[in-house]
C-alpha cells in the first residue's frame, strides 16, 4: 500500500480539507478525493442541487461531502440527526477486520479517512475519536473458576472476571473509536456553518420522476392541524436516499430490493471510578448459564474517553417501528447486558455504575450482506446508500465521499462502487432458448 507521501497527493488532501496543515499523521492508505466539480461550477455549470434523505451517519457524511465538493445541499431526516442506530451504536473502527470480504476496500478507506477527518475536526475533543487497543476473550457465567487459559498479562486491569482465551485482535494502529452520535453531528454542524447545506426536519412521502429522471422530493403533510399542512414539494438535480433500516418503507427502493432490520440492546454506564478504564475494546464470547446449559452470545464493551463505558448484544431480527423515537429495548435483554457487564468487571457491577442509558436500534442488512450504494437503475439522479449492517459508522465516511463523487463526478474514484451497484438486484429478463 501507498501512503500519502507525494506532493500531488498532499495537494489533494489539502483541496479536500483546506484547514489541515502539517504535521499530521500519515494514513497508511492512498485517499484521492477528486475536487474537478467544484472548479467545474464556479465557471462552466450552474451549482448542482442535491437532496439527501436521512440523518444518520451515512446520510450525513454523504451531504457532508457533497458539500465541500460546491453542491447545494438540502438533507432531510424525519425526527433527529442520529437518532437511531448512528446515535446508539458503539463507535468502533477496524482497519483490517474486513479483509476478504467484499467491503475491505470500502473499509480500509473509511478507517483512513476517519483518520483524516479527526485532524480537520478536533475528533479527539469534540467527538471521542480515539485509537484504541482490542481483545477479544470469552467468559462463561457462574464459571467456579477465575483463572484465565492463555496470557492474562495482556488484560487490562479492570478486566478482573473469570476470562478465557485472552487474545490481542487491535491494536491502536489498526483499531479506533468515536462517539457515533457526537461524530454525525459534528460533520453536519461543521457543513452547515462552512458550506451550503441546509437541514429541514420532515418525512419523506416520495420522489418524483419525469421522463426516468428525478425531479423532486415530495415531504408528507404536517399532522395535528398545523398551519401551512400541504405537502412540501423541493425540486432537485439529484437525490440519495440514505434510509437505513427504513429503506424498505419507500416503494421505489421495496420493489428492487430487500433491507431486513436487526434489533440490538445497548447500555451505557458511568462507573465510579472511570480512570480505572483504560482505552481498550472487548469482543466477547459469552456463555450465559440458562438451566445449567451454558449458551454462546457475542457482545461487545467499549470505554470512551468521556468516562462512559458502552456495552452491546442481544440481537434479534424485527420490524422497525414508523417513528425512530418509539424504539425501545426489552427488559430482559437490558438485564442481561447488565449482568454481562458485572460478570466482566467489578468496576461494572450495579452498585458501582450508574446507568445512563438503556435503549436499543436497528441496523440495515440485505440479503447477500453487502451494502447498497449507487444509482438506481433506470432512474437518473436517483441514489441509494444503506445496507451496511454493523459496519454503518466504520464505512460512513468512505461511503459519502464516494457518493459525492458519484452524484457530482459521474464515477467515484476513492472506491470501486461496482460491487454494491442496486443494479445487481435486477432480474434477468431473457428469454429462455428453447430445448
Amino acid at each position: 500500500m501507498k501512503s500519502l507521501t507525494s506532493s500531488s497527493s498532499i495537494s489533494l488532501l489539502r483541496s479536500l480539507f483546506p484547514s489541515l496543515s502539517p504535521p499530521y499523521r500519515k494514513p497508511s492508505l492512498r485517499i484521492s478525493i477528486r475536487s474537478s466539480s467544484s472548479a467545474k461550477m464556479e465557471g462552466e455549470q450552474q451549482q448542482k442541487r442535491v437532496i439527501v434523505c436521512g440523518g444518520g451517519v451515512i446520510g450525513v457524511c454523504t451531504a457532508f461531502f457533497l458539500a465541500k465538493k460546491g453542491a447545494k445541499v438540502t438533507l432531510i431526516e424525519k425526527s433527529s440527526i442520529a437518532c437511531a442506530a448512528s446515535g446508539k451504536a458503539g463507535g468502533f473502527l477496524a482497519l483490517d477486520w474486513c479483509d476478504g470480504t467484499p467491503i475491505s476496500k470500502l473499509a480500509r478507506t473509511s478507517f483512513n479517512l476517519h483518520r483524516t477527518l479527526a485532524l480537520e475536526l478536533n475528533g479527539s475533543e469534540s467527538y471521542g475519536y480515539r485509537p484504541i487497543g482490542t481483545l477479544s476473550l470469552s467468559i462463561t457465567e457462574q464459571d467456579p473458576t477465575s483463572s484465565s487459559s492463555g496470557s492474562k498479562s495482556i488484560l487490562p486491569s479492570w478486566v478482573d472476571g473469570p476470562v478465557r482465551n485472552p487474545n490481542v485482535t487491535g491494536t491502536i494502529e489498526t483499531t479506533a473509536q468515536v462517539h457515533p452520535q457526537l461524530f454525525t453531528r459534528a460533520l453536519l454542524s461543521f457543513a452547515v456553518a462552512n458550506h451550503e447545506l441546509e437541514v429541514v426536519i420532515g418525512e419523506l412521502e416520495r420522489v418524483e420522476i419525469e421522463q426516468g429522471r428525478v425531479r423532486s422530493v415530495v415531504l408528507k403533510e404536517k399532522r395535528g392541524g398545523e398551519s401551512g399542512n400541504d405537502n412540501r414539494v423541493i425540486e432537485t438535480d439529484s437525490v440519495v436516499l440514505a434510509l437505513g433500516p427504513w429503506s424498505s418503507c419507500l416503494s421505489m427502493i421495496s420493489s428492487l430490493f430487500n433491507i431486513s432490520a436487526l434489533k440490538v440492546h445497548s447500555i451505557v454506564l458511568i462507573p465510579k471510578d472511570s480512570s480505572t478504564i483504560t482505552p481498550h475494546a472487548l469482543s466477547l464470547t459469552y456463555k450465559a448459564a440458562y438451566g445449567g446449559k451454558p449458551i454462546p452470545m457475542d457482545h461487545e464493551v467499549y470505554p470512551r474517553p468521556t468516562g462512559e463505558v458502552y456495552v452491546c448484544g442481544m440481537s434479534a431480527m424485527g420490524e422497525v417501528p414508523d417513528d425512530p423515537e418509539q424504539i425501545m429495548g426489552d427488559p430482559e435483554s437490558i438485564k442481561v447486558l447488565k449482568r454481562i457487564a458485572g460478570t466482566v468487571s467489578s468496576y461494572l457491577k450495579e452498585g458501582e455504575v450508574e446507568v445512563r442509558a438503556e435503549q436499543a436500534c436497528f441496523l440495515p442488512l440485505t440479503d447477500d450482506d453487502k451494502p447498497v450504494i449507487g444509482e438506481m437503475p433506470n432512474v437518473k439522479g436517483c441514489y441509494v446508500a444503506t445496507g451496511h449492517s454493523c459496519w454503518g459508522i466504520l464505512n460512513g465516511p468512505a461511503t459519502g465521499a464516494a457518493m459525492a463523487e458519484l452524484v457530482l463526478d459521474g464515477v467515484s474514484s476513492v472506491v470501486d462502487l461496482t460491487p454494491f451497484s442496486p443494479a445487481r438486484f435486477l432480474k434477468s429478463t431473457r428469454p429462455k432458448h428453447k430445448q
